[in-house]
């Protein structure tokens, strides 16, 4: 690792709602963070647990807390996210991050991201997590498989609160952000979609094999961890029902890809589409039980053919 003689600046970018069991430990992980320099910025969509009254209270006593003003409903963590990469000002900062309100942060994360970036000459970087529950079982999840040609269109690569930006990538973002914000109404996986901006752009991408944080599951995770055979049962309907593809189509308009051939040959060609992506697959996903499971997908899907309805 780098030696620390420089003090890199983070933006954090934390959404919050109905946050009040579990945000005050996530801040106090986050502003632990060694050898780097903190700004977290918080966006709240509108709660009804108090959570607007006890950040209020943080902010009155810690600089390194900025509150967007209060009020607003997003109805999910995707728009919640783009209200804070509108709004924030990314100016004087290295690097900007993702956080969620109720995970545990190890003390070198992003020391550790800022070190990755700079040693692999990369502008994105994600890692691996410790998934825990209430119950005390703690379960390591691994996102670091080898990155593929084509992944990005079809899976992020990894919970968006692992993510760290360069800054130039993060500006580059955050404009197609303010340009597309009637879009991104209908783009429901931020960290999928900010993933396939980084790749789709050639921003060098490294996925980290070491545990960057614990990533609490509990009843009100919007997503939650991809481990178990009922989030298997979720996805496989998700993909099987045409609804992850059409996502896949969004993005890639979102992200100026929609001319790859993984675009035009295989999301736009119908029943011959889900053919030629069953025959790409290994490009496709990075694990190879996932690229299994996309292979009899597709086949399934070009029997099936439900609609994808275009997003142009």
């Amino acid at each position: 690792m780098l030696a620390k003689d420089i003090t890199p600046r983070f933006a954090v970018c934390l959404a919050a709602y109905n946050g009040m069991a579990y945000i005050d430990s996530q801040i106090e992980s986050i502003l632990l963070q060694k050898n780097v320099g903190i700004q977290i910025f918080i966006s709240v969509d509108q709660s009804t647990d108090g959570t607007e009254d006890c950040l209020t209270e943080w902010g009155q006593t810690e600089t390194r807390l900025t509150l967007l003003p209060f009020g607003e409903r997003f109805g999910g963590a995707g728009p919640n996210f783009y209200r804070l990469l509108r709004d924030v000002d990314l100016t004087g900062f290295d690097y900007l991050s993702f956080a969620d309100q109720d995970d545990i942060w190890h003390p070198e994360k992003l020391w550790r991201a800022h070190c990755l970036l700079t040693e692999q000459c990369a502008l994105g970087y994600s890692s691996n997590f410790t998934a825990f529950w209430s119950t005390g079982e703690e379960r390591f999840v691994n996102k670091a498989s080898p990155q593929r040609s084509c992944d990005f269109l079809f899976e992020s690569a990894g919970p968006g609160c692992t993510y760290v930006l360069h800054s130039s990538l993060a500006i580059q973002l955050q404009k197609m952000v303010r340009a597309e914000l009637d879009q991104l109404k209908s783009a429901e996986y931020h960290d999928w979609l900010f993933y396939a901006f980084a790749r789709s752009h050639n921003f060098p991408w490294v996925i980290d094999s070491w545990s960057s944080m614990r990533y609490r599951q509990h009843a009100n995770n919007q997503i939650g961890v991809n481990a178990g055979w009922a989030s298997f049962v979720y996805r496989s309907r998700k993909v099987l029902s045409g609804h992850a593809f059409h996502q896949s189509l969004l993005i890639s308009d979102l992200c100026n890809a929609s001319r790859l051939p993984v675009v035009q040959r295989g999301l736009r060609s119908g029943r011959a589409g889900y053919l030629w992506l069953a025959l790409n697959a290994s490009k496709c996903r990075r694990k190879p039980f996932e690229r299994v499971w996309f292979f009899i997908s597709c086949l399934l899907l070009a029997v099936i053919n439900p609609v994808i309805h275009d997003v142009k």
